[in-house]
């Protein structure tokens, strides 16, 4: 039995029942609308593309004008919505453990002048290897993946990044608090398997570990290949005068020369990728330096890892496989947790390849729930649209048992666990009639007399300007320094 404040027992079978109750009691006012909306994105006939074209939908009973008037008027209270998420039944890997993905997406607003905080986001151009940077409010999610080829997770969090905003000061404050929230619901105890938080390459692996160094969770991490690890430092010779050395040899990415034997080699046939090899070397850890993040740490720490090469076959794209490198969290100090063997090292490089599930996840906000298509001017209204659709996605899922599959005659057939959240959504209207619908009906009103004719707008909006991060920002990573004359090797350490 899993309860939340204020929402009831949650009743075997009746897990989406009981989402939405509680759902409506998230929302402290313009409720109704606000349920409606939501409802209305999961009944409408194909992709939403227009927000007032909600109000046509049948599930939703109000006019054009309260769409916009719930999203800049009305409350979402977050916080609860955030507990009631946590303690809704949580999807988990093959071997029962919680895995975490956390990734950022853009919503782009480049035409927006009038729209405050506002971030130059990185996208990805037309031609290959080009990148553009498109003004947008840039959103942190945090989901838990399931085990699988599916395309189903589950959003536990969102927070838009605000200028100025430290990444992974934000993400370590999310997997904090995400995890809070889990092992309150009951979800982990003592005792069960450490959760597992997986990230692309954009994220600071080192730093978030070791701001998480105090919860159940380790960090598993994508790393550039033209990175630099360091080993373990030699034993010191007797009679050796100095300071004791903190750092041992060099790990080059890009040489092999430096790897020497892996501590792990494990091969696996996959049907997507081909034939998968993981060769995996133990404690190797970031030589970290007194600067940027990490010039106010009095004493640096050592945080071990284990890294991994992944080589496959082939990619389902047909394009050029290359070698992902991947570094997993084992703990601080002389003393770090069991170096992972052959079978863990397979579950490792598995659960990073899930990590792609949550791009299935926002390409189904985007393209189908249609989170980026209202023309919002306040970031707060954003926020709730939101978590509107981070409570539809959250229907669909706990739908999916009970949805039946309403297939186009050039559809293949599905069983009823491999249906995909688009095909679980065709069935929901008829879902949503035997379940509860804690909305009330809407009373009659007449519309007010708006601006007179002839009078214009006396008091037009402030235009704001798109935040671009500077040298003196947390987070900034740019350096004035000339370019040497001579092209170098790029190494990172």
């Amino acid at each position: 039995m899993i309860s939340v404040p204020d929402a009831g027992p949650v009743v075997p079978g009746g897990d989406l029942g009981w989402f939405r109750r509680a759902l409506h009691a998230c929302l402290t006012r313009r409720a109704d609308a606000l349920f409606e909306m939501a409802d209305a994105v999961l009944c409408a006939d194909g992709p939403v593309s227009s927000l007032p074209g909600l109000s046509l939908v049948a599930e939703h009973r109000r006019g054009h004008g309260a769409l916009y008037d719930a999203l800049a008027a009305g409350r979402v209270e977050v916080d609860r919505l955030r507990r009631v998420l946590a303690a809704a039944p949580l999807p988990r890997a093959a071997d029962g453990r919680i895995v975490l993905a956390v990734d950022v997406t853009c919503w782009l607003r480049p035409e927006a002048h009038t729209s405050p905080e506002r971030i130059l986001c990185h996208t990805s151009g037309r031609s290959k290897g080009e990148h553009v940077g498109v003004p947008g409010w840039p959103y942190s999610f945090v989901v838990a993946l399931e085990t699988g080829r599916s395309s189903w997770t589950a959003p536990l969090d969102a927070v838009r990044l605000v200028p100025g905003a430290d990444l992974a000061i934000v993400t370590a404050g999310q997997v904090r608090d995400v995890v809070t929230r889990l092992i309150d619901a009951g979800h982990w105890r003592p005792g069960d398997a450490d959760i597992w938080t997986v990230m692309d390459a954009g994220y600071d692996a080192a730093r978030l570990a070791w701001l998480l160094q105090d919860l159940p969770v380790r960090v598993l991490a994508r790393l550039r290949s033209d990175r630099v690890l360091r080993r373990p430092a030699l034993p010191r010779l007797p009679g050796t005068n100095g300071r004791p050395p903190r750092h041992g040899g060099e790990f080059i990415f890009g040489d092999p020369a430096s790897w020497d034997t892996p501590d792990v080699t494990t091969t696996t046939d996959t049907r997507l990728y081909g034939t998968a090899t993981a060769r995996a070397w133990h404690r190797l850890h970031p030589r970290l330096t007194r600067r940027a993040a990490w010039a106010d740490c009095p004493d640096l720490p050592i945080l071990h890892g284990t890294l991994i090469r992944l080589d496959v076959a082939r990619l389902p794209s047909g394009a050029t496989a290359k070698p992902v490198w991947l570094w997993w969290s084992t703990g601080t100090g002389d003393e770090p947790t069991r170096d992972p063997d052959a079978a863990l090292v397979d579950l490792l490089w598995q659960a990073f390849l899930r990590r792609f599930d949550i791009e299935h996840t926002f390409r189904l906000f985007k393209q189908t729930l249609g989170w980026t298509v209202p023309k919002l001017r306040d970031p707060a209204a954003a926020d709730r649209w939101t978590w509107l659709i981070i409570a539809a996605h959250t229907q669909l899922r706990l739908a999916r048992p009970l949805a039946a599959d309403l297939r186009r005659p050039w559809e293949k057939p599905a069983p009823p666990h491999r249906l995909t959240p688009a095909r679980v959504r065709r069935s929901f209207r008829h879902l949503r009639t035997a379940t509860a619908c804690p909305a009330s009906a809407p009373k009659p009103s007449r519309p007010g007399p708006g601006r007179p004719p002839g009078q214009p707008n006396r008091h037009p909006a402030h235009r704001h300007d798109v935040h671009t991060v500077t040298s003196n920002e947390p987070g900034n990573t740019t350096s004035k320094k000339k370019k040497p004359s001579k092209p170098r090797p790029r190494r990172r350490g």
